[in-house]
């Protein structure tokens, strides 16, 4: 009887050739792992496939409510935008499917672990960090380990009867219910402009004529309702997708910078994400003090980049958790977004935490503001400026 590898399996090219190569270079029975966190693919054909491949039991884990309430909804707490663009919806997947692959691996008593990443991308990390973080078992990765090309991959397939589907498809796509990243082909080239048939979240022709509301309600940072119904954290998040996606609302293009430091382009599709984060922070901004605000924009900074990085395992990110989850207490209340033709801006807010004061702000005249008083105010808070210039026109 053989020893076993517990593999990462979408089954697609890259983790179908691994499956081979597991079988014919290490001698390893495999036992793969599915875990659905969104990605739309049909699980029946998957494990078909991986039955197909040989493989010794196939798994499949549906932690789509997991993957939301606590990955997705923490990184709306911290306005998780990787370098103020990036919504992290794959970065936030990988470290529950690896935690979910090293569960199986205990179970069924494997030699190794094993996935299908490149050497290239930031997967490995997220990968190997987060597997390293929860069994002491080798990591096998033969894509990365070999260094081996897509010619080579499916020459191997060919030689061993691996089917591969959509082999000639124009784009490589990863998807979860957080967001879908769109790479190869024409994107390479980073001055081209994305053909519409890259996304099929997003609407990009015909757009409403006219504008369309999107109001979501927050209880302590995370979104309970949208348009006034309460939905169920997965189903919340399906129907701002659709209804920001077709008003053209959520594809991201920028360049990127990678852990393993290569610039690339990246382009997504991410209408619930965009949405939901940006009137988030718009109600901190109306809840949390100036001081509170600044301070939490360092360290919802340093969460993304470590989630990006592939340290969600971190103690440092247990330790901004906290400070995170402290701050959002107070973040309850509802917002109001304005989409139209692409464009999406937020138009009100409430809240029964709010530090506006109407009373205070007005410019009308029952402002209980006294204006007298801010003379005293400008004289010292600008002192040590004005002194500075006056010493510098003097040299």
């Amino acid at each position: 009887m053989n020893k076993k590898a517990v593999l990462a399996f979408s089954g697609g090219l890259d983790t179908s050739v691994v499956v081979k190569y597991l079988q014919v270079e290490h001698g390893l029975d495999v036992v793969t792992v599915t875990v659905d966190v969104g990605q739309g693919d049909d699980q029946k054909k998957i494990a078909a496939k991986a039955k197909s491949l040989g493989v010794v039991k196939h798994y499949h884990i549906d932690a789509k409510e997991e993957f939301v309430k606590q990955y997705i909804f923490p990184s709306i707490k911290a306005n998780a935008l990787y370098q103020k663009k990036y919504c992290l919806a794959t970065a936030l997947a990988r470290p529950l499917i690896a935690q979910k692959v090293v569960e199986i691996a205990k179970k069924e008593n494997v030699a190794a672990l094993a996935h299908g990443c490149s050497g290239k991308g930031n997967d490995q990390v997220r990968f190997d960090v987060t597997m390293r973080s929860g069994s002491n078992l080798p990591i096998i990765a033969p894509i990365r380990d070999m260094n081996l090309d897509r010619p080579t991959e499916l020459e191997f397939a060919q030689r061993h009867g691996i089917k591969i589907d959509n082999v000639a498809k124009k784009f490589s796509i990863d998807q979860n219910l957080w967001g879908r990243a769109i790479e190869g082909g024409v994107l390479e080239d980073p001055y081209k402009e994305p053909p519409h048939d890259a996304f099929i979240w997003v609407k990009t022709k015909n757009l409403p004529d006219k504008p369309t509301y999107l109001e979501v309600k927050f209880q302590n940072g995370i979104p309970v309702q949208a348009d006034g119904k309460s939905l169920p954290p997965i189903k919340l998040i399906e129907y701002i997708n659709k209804k920001a996606g077709g008003c053209g609302i959520g594809i991201v293009d920028h360049i990127e910078d990678r852990v393993v430091g290569i610039k690339s382009r990246e382009v997504y599709e991410t209408p619930a994400a965009l949405c939901l984060i940006e009137a988030h922070s718009d109600l901190e901004k109306m809840v949390l003090t100036k001081h509170e605000t600044k301070f939490k924009s360092l360290v919802d900074s340093e969460w993304a980049w470590l989630v990006y990085s592939g340290l969600w395992n971190d103690p440092l990110k247990d330790e901004l958790d906290m400070f995170i989850n402290q701050s959002q207490k107070r973040v309850t209340g509802t917002v109001k977004l304005k989409m139209y033709k692409g464009s999406l801006r937020v138009v009100g807010r409430k809240s029964k935490y709010s530090l506006y004061s109407h009373d205070v702000a007005t410019y009308g005249k029952k402002s209980s503001f006294d204006q007298r008083l801010a003379k005293g105010f400008v004289e010292l808070w600008g002192m040590q400026s004005t002194e500075a210039n006056k010493l510098q026109k003097k040299r």
